[in-house]
């Protein structure tokens, strides 16, 4: 039995894109699976490279912990 406590891991493993029928297919880990317009997928696209700049940024400025 899964503890409702638990806190969601982030996913380290990447969505593969593929185009079908003139649309984008993103297929995530855990059998997500979201179709999109090609509009929508590149707005999304241009998005997720943004936040994660963002979150590489932010993982830099973290203080490191002491060994005190």
């Amino acid at each position: 039995m899964t503890d409702p406590n638990a806190m969601p891991q982030p996913q380290t493993k990447p969505g593969t894109a593929s185009a079908e029928d003139g649309f984008v297919i993103l297929d995530g880990p855990n059998g997500v699976a979201v179709t999109m317009t090609s509009d929508a997928a590149a707005q999304t696209g241009h998005s997720l490279i943004t936040a994660a700049e963002a979150a590489r940024r932010q993982l830099d400025e973290r203080p490191v912990a002491s060994s005190n």
